[in-house]
């Protein structure tokens, strides 16, 4: 688990292809700041760029660490087959503090920056989210987007998706790899696990509720 809030801007330095054929993944050899990998180890979990991975590989003196993802990782998430920033996170210990939401770090669709420019001392974040996600999405409600925990300001359906408006203070911006983002990338998302139960609780039905 984990709670959205990054703990380190990493890059994505080597891709190795696993095999010959599309049904192979990639080894990433992924760069972090200094004495950031001190309390990993093999077969820990880090979330690189919202996506849960896990650890295969270290090199303390880099520093470096390797994962492999699948061929179906890839496919459903973006911005894990190339070199460039990533999003970095621990998995939460149960002592650690909240300070975002809860975050699974299993991505759920990919959305495609619409808007990213400041606003005042902020930034303003518009996305454009698949349908497919539009009823897990909530005005104050929360998202990951590239592993980063943030509130949704604005929602608006449309018959090419569903539009939400993010408000990012300077600390987001500086401090992740968001500040990389323009108009046409793709981004991780990931919805709120709440809204993922109460969708559940609301459409099931009990198949013996009608039996006599």
């Amino acid at each position: 688990m984990f709670t959205g809030i990054i703990s380190g801007v990493g890059r994505i330095v080597a891709v190795h292809t696993l095999g010959s054929s599309s049904q192979h993944g990639k080894r990433l050899e992924i760069k972090t700041p200094a004495a950031y990998l001190d309390d990993v180890a093999l077969g820990d979990s880090i979330a690189i760029n919202g996506a849960c991975m896990t650890v295969t590989a270290l090199d303390l003196t880099q520093p470096l660490f390797q994962i492999e993802i699948s061929a179906e990782s890839l496919d459903k998430t973006a911005g894990l087959n190339a070199a460039g920033p990533v999003n970095l996170e621990k998995a939460l210990r149960a002592s650690d503090r909240l300070g975002g939401h809860i975050v699974s770090g299993h991505v759920d669709g990919i959305g495609s920056v619409s808007h990213f420019a400041p606003v005042g001392e902020s930034w303003e974040l518009r996305l454009l989210c698949p349908s497919t996600l539009a009823k897990y999405l909530a005005y104050k409600g929360s998202i990951t987007v590239n592993g980063v925990s943030l509130t949704v300001n604005t929602v608006r359906d449309g018959a090419d998706g569903c539009e939400i408006s993010i408000n990012l203070i300077p600390h987001t911006v500086q401090n992740t790899a968001l500040q990389a983002l323009k108009p046409g990338a793709h981004v991780n998302l990931e919805i709120d696990t709440v809204a993922r139960y109460v969708e559940r609780m609301l459409s099931h039905t009990n198949p013996t509720s009608n039996r006599l």
